[in-house]
């Protein structure tokens, strides 16, 4: 079973993201309440994970356009 480097690519991507929310800002122990800060680095790294499967979508999609 073979995987395409895009696959992996987003499955990387999600893990870091996993882990910079584990270990960012207030994650010492206790929970903090979300401020404008915390809903602002949400978004952004929404829209990045948004951009990485977008990218691995189509890189999968030229992938198998090349492959036939």
């Amino acid at each position: 079973m073979t995987r395409r480097p895009a696959t992996l690519l987003a499955g990387l991507a999600l893990a870091a993201t996993a882990l910079l929310t584990a270990c960012g800002p207030g994650s010492s122990g206790g929970h903090a309440a979300p401020g404008p800060a915390d809903s602002s680095q949400v978004q952004d790294m929404q829209h990045k994970l948004d951009a990485a499967d977008s990218a691995a979508t189509q890189a999968d999609t030229d992938s198998a356009a090349d492959n036939g």
